[in-house]
């Protein structure tokens, strides 16, 4: 992979941990999706629905030379983020009777790995 800014390593990594959902057999229903809430900050990265599954997944993409890698960028503050974005994903789409799980899906170089209920 070529060095890519960070925007575009995040753009680069988004499209391939939704090809890695695809596989699994899930369908993708909104990529990048802000809230109505304007108190509320941040996006959710991938929210995709296999059955009864809604999973929420926050992506990392790094070049793979950082610290603990790209799955150590989703701390306690990050998963509060993505947590209050989705009971608002939740109020707005109202799916009905469904499960709910957390995933992060962490991209080291090429590496994709699959954190499924991740927090």
């Amino acid at each position: 992979m070529q060095d890519l800014s960070k925007r575009a390593r995040g753009h680069w990594g988004e499209r391939r941990a939704a090809a890695h959902l695809r596989t699994l057999g899930f369908h993708i229903l909104d990529r990048n999706w802000r809230p109505p809430e304007r108190e509320l900050q941040g996006d959710l990265d991938l929210v995709a629905r296999l059955g009864d599954l809604v999973v929420f997944c926050e992506v990392k993409a790094r070049r793979g030379d950082g610290f603990g890698g790209a799955a150590a960028a989703v701390g306690i503050r990050k998963r509060e983020q993505v947590r209050r974005l989705a009971e608002s994903w939740l109020r707005e789409r109202a799916p009905g009777e469904i499960d709910v799980r957390f995933d992060v899906i962490a991209i080291d170089g090429v590496a994709v790995t699959h954190y499924a209920a991740a927090f």
